[in-house]
């Protein structure tokens, strides 16, 4: 069981790769400002944690041999970021001892080190404090003095959960806004492409609308330069289907007519033989040969739906002309013999791409014409030469030749009674336009006067193979 996919839709392939990479594109870069946001907001706030660690030291003295300091609560709150968290500090003395601040946060026990973004002996790390993640500065302030000298240990922390709030809404609100814009963006392109494809919609619209016999050419106002070459080779499909609609039509109403002809001569010859208007032998012959003309006929109606059968497939094959030839001299040498004719076949080797059916079909029928029409103990041949620009076949017969107003509609279907049965020349013309040939009749003149008529067949440049001339005669 096959799954049909359903039709891509340009629109949406459209909206899809424009938005879609837009989109990932505004979600990793929220990700990355979200995080580069936190470094700058962590920035920030160690810098206040520094400071107030350097306020706090410079309140650090030496009374009676002893470090003291005073700290108002003041002192610590305009370092505070703001009033939704609280600084929180302790103080060492020179050997360690708890001098000031809150004993509960724990004591630094590392070293300073240096950092690119904070001066020397400032040391910036996390800690947990009353069960909460904090921000601590550590900083080994000297105090000197005429008496004892050393380095406190001031510590001031601050809980994070502000800075990642602070982040979070920075996050929000740009994803909001590239978001707006995101949707301001899928909204513009899809009025862009909606605009772009309503070309594309008045012109469905329009075959919609038309009747299923009109082929006429499609004609749209303004449309965009890249519609008008799919335009063009639709006019030129339309054009095309209306040509070989108008030429079935014609077929067919022209093949009706001529087999109604000899269906009813047959009827007639059968009631006439029926009453015994004519002794029984002469109806009998009579009869044989209408069936005859209509067999020839339908034979000739089944060749031209063949060769459109096989026009429409397009498989060609490399065909040899002289062997084609050859072959059709010897199923029609019944013919010649019968009227005792010579002909002569004068050919080079060449070979074209081709059907071997369809090019034996149409040397069968030039052939058949030139029997047909050339007189008792008369001379016609095939002749197949190369030139600059191709091949040509001329088969030629001692005929009288066709009418000058004539010789431009007899490859048309039953045009002219010069192809016994009305389809001999048809079929030819079909089997030549299908290999990209052409094929004419040309008067044979002599002194002034008719000879012979020349049936040529012109192949562009195809031919894969030539030999050496060969000529061999028949009588």
């Amino acid at each position: 069981m096959s799954l049909s996919l359903r039709p891509r839709s340009v629109r949406s392939y459209l909206l899809a790769w424009i938005i879609a990479p837009i989109a990932i594109f505004i979600v990793i870069d929220a990700f990355v400002l979200y995080r580069n946001t936190l470094d700058s907001v962590n920035t920030a706030y160690d810098r206040m944690l520094i400071a107030s660690a350097h306020s706090i030291g410079d309140l650090l003295r030496i009374e009676n041999d002893r470090l003291k300091i005073s700290l108002p609560y003041a002192a610590l709150e305009i370092h505070e970021a703001d009033f939704s968290t609280k600084m929180i500090y302790r103080i060492n003395g020179f050997n360690g001892e708890f001098l000031s601040g809150d004993e509960a946060l724990p004591k630094f026990t590392g070293t300073a080190k240096n950092h690119a973004s904070y001066p020397s002996l400032v040391h910036i790390y996390e800690d947990s404090y009353d069960g909460e993640a904090v921000r601590v500065a550590a900083l080994l302030q000297p105090v000197a003095s005429m008496g004892p000298q050393g380095s406190a240990l001031i510590q001031v922390a601050e809980t994070i959960k502000n800075r990642s709030l602070l982040a979070q809404k920075i996050f929000w609100e740009t994803l909001i806004r590239q978001t707006i814009l995101l949707a301001v963006i899928a909204s513009l392109i899809l009025f862009v492409v909606s605009r772009a494809l309503r070309p594309l919609d008045a012109l469905r619209k329009q075959l919609d609308e038309r009747p299923a016999e009109d082929l006429s050419p499609v004609f749209t106002s303004g449309e965009p330069r890249e519609l008008q070459p799919f335009v063009d080779a639709l006019n030129q499909l339309m054009t095309r289907l209306q040509r070989l609609l108008d030429h079935q039509q014609r077929f067919v109403a022209n093949a009706s007519h001529q087999l109604r002809t000899p269906l009813a001569v047959l009827k007639t010859q059968l009631q006439s033989g029926l009453r015994g208007d004519a002794p029984a032998q002469t109806i009998i012959e009579e009869m044989t040969g209408t069936v005859e003309r209509a067999t020839t006929l339908a034979n000739q109606l089944l060749s031209l739906a063949k060769v459109a059968q096989l026009r429409g497939r397009g498989a060609f094959e490399c065909c040899d002309l002289t062997m084609l030839a050859r072959e059709t001299a010897v199923d029609l040498s019944p013919l010649i013999a019968e009227k005792n004719l010579d002909f002569e076949l004068d050919a080079e080797k060449a070979q074209v791409q081709g059907h071997p059916w369809m090019i034996g079909e149409l040397f069968s029928n030039l052939l058949h014409n030139a029997i047909h029409y050339t007189a008792p103990d008369s001379r016609l041949g095939i002749r197949i030469t190369h030139g600059d620009q191709g091949v040509t076949v001329c088969v030629w017969d001692s005929g009288p030749g066709v009418p000058d107003a004539l010789i431009e509609t007899v490859f048309e279907p039953f045009a002219s009674s010069h192809s016994s049965g009305g389809l001999g020349l048809a079929i030819c013309s079909e089997i030549a336009d299908s290999m990209a040939a052409r094929i004419f009749l040309q008067n044979r003149m002599e002194r002034g006067k008719i000879v012979g008529l020349d049936a040529i067949l012109h192949f562009p440049k195809t031919v894969l193979l030539t030999g050496r001339q060969t000529r061999d005669q028949a009588v």
